[in-house]
C-alpha cells in the first residue's frame, strides 16, 4: 500500500479543549502507518465566526494555513468538522476566483507566502475512507465492536453546505450520510439507524441561545438512546464538547437522563485496532466511558 503522509491541521480545540482527540488521532495514524506532519505555524481557522466579522481576513488567515502545507507538498488533514469547512471553503473560493486569489496573495506576500491551490483539504474520516480504505482497516481489526450499538453523529460541517462538500466526488449525501456508518460496520460494530444523525448539535448557538442549543443536543442524544445506542461517535470535537460536557444543562432542557458515552472518531477506531485505552484519552470525558 502507498505510504500516506499529510500535513496535520489540528485546529485549536484538539490541542486545548479536547486533547484526547489529538492523542487518539496520533495513536491511530501511527497504528495504520500514516505519517502526520504538524502544521505548527498554522493559526486558528476562525471557527465560522471570523468570516462574519471580516471576510477578507478569514480568507487570508486560512489561505496562510494552507500555504504551509503547500510548501511541504502535502495535502491538509483536519480532525475538526468546522476547521475542515473553513479551510475547504476558502480553497474553493480562491481556486474559482483569480481576482480574489490575487487580492489574498497580495497580503500573504507581506509574510513571504503565496497561495497556489496545490494542496487538497480533507477530514481524517475521508482520508481513511478514500485514501487508506475501509476494507484495509477492517483487516486490521483485533477487537471487533460487535457487542456495541453505535450511533454515528455527523454534525453539520462535514456534510453541509453542498457547494463545498461536493468537491469530493464521494461526498456524503447531506440528507443520508453513510461514511461514519460504513466505518462502524468495517470495525464490526452495529450501526444504529436514527433520524437525527445529520442534525445540528447546537454548538454555534450556545452563547446566544443556550436553551436552544441544549434542546438541539438533547434531541439528538435522546433519539440515539431511544434507538438502543450504547454509545455515540462523532468526527467533530465541537459536537463532542456540546454533547459530552453539557450533560447537566441538556438534561434540564429535555427533562431526561442523557448519559451516554460520546466518542471521538479516532477513539472508536483505536478500540477496534487494539490500541490501549490509556492512549486514547478516555479520562478526559465528562460522560464516563465505562466499557474501557
Amino acid at each position: 500500500m502507498k505510504k500516506l503522509k499529510y500535513a496535520l491541521y489540528t485546529g485549536c480545540t484538539a490541542k486545548q479543549s479536547t486533547p484526547e482527540l489529538l492523542q487518539a488521532s496520533l495513536a491511530v495514524a501511527n497504528k495504520l502507518g500514516i505519517e502526520f506532519v504538524d502544521l505548527d505555524m498554522a493559526s486558528c481557522c476562525g471557527a465560522s465566526h471570523l468570516g462574519d466579522f471580516d471576510d477578507h481576513l478569514s480568507l487570508v488567515l486560512n489561505a496562510r494555513n494552507i500555504c504551509y502545507a503547500e510548501q511541504m507538498g502535502l495535502d491538509v488533514i483536519t480532525i475538526c468538522n468546522t476547521c475542515n469547512l473553513n479551510l475547504a471553503s476558502v480553497k474553493m473560493r480562491l481556486d474559482a476566483d483569480p481576482d480574489l486569489k490575487a487580492k489574498v496573495n497580495k497580503d500573504l506576500a507581506e509574510v513571504g507566502l503565496e497561495y497556489k491551490g496545490t494542496s487538497e483539504v480533507k477530514h481524517f474520516i475521508y482520508a481513511l475512507r478514500d485514501d487508506f480504505g475501509y476494507n484495509e482497516i477492517a483487516k486490521l481489526v483485533v477487537k471487533p465492536l460487535e457487542d456495541f450499538n453505535i450511533a454515528a453523529f455527523y454534525g453539520c460541517h462535514n456534510i453541509r453546505p453542498t457547494e463545498v462538500t461536493s468537491s469530493n466526488p464521494n461526498a456524503d449525501n447531506p440528507y443520508a450520510p453513510t461514511s461514519l456508518d460504513d466505518l462502524i460496520i468495517a470495525l464490526k460494530g452495529v450501526a444504529v439507524k436514527y433520524d437525527s444523525n445529520n442534525s445540528c448539535c447546537g454548538f454555534h448557538a450556545e452563547l446566544q441561545a443556550p436553551d436552544t442549543a441544549n434542546k438541539l443536543s438533547g434531541k439528538v442524544i435522546l433519539d440515539a438512546i431511544d434507538n438502543n445506542a450504547d454509545m455515540m461517535v462523532t468526527p467533530c470535537p465541537l459536537c463532542h464538547l456540546r454533547m459530552d460536557t453539557q450533560k447537566s444543562a441538556i438534561e434540564s432542557a429535555v427533562n431526561r437522563d442523557v448519559e451516554i458515552p460520546i466518542l471521538h472518531l479516532p477513539q472508536m477506531i483505536g478500540l477496534a485496532l487494539g490500541i490501549e485505552a490509556s492512549k486514547l484519552g478516555f479520562k478526559h470525558h465528562v460522560s464516563p466511558v465505562k466499557f474501557v
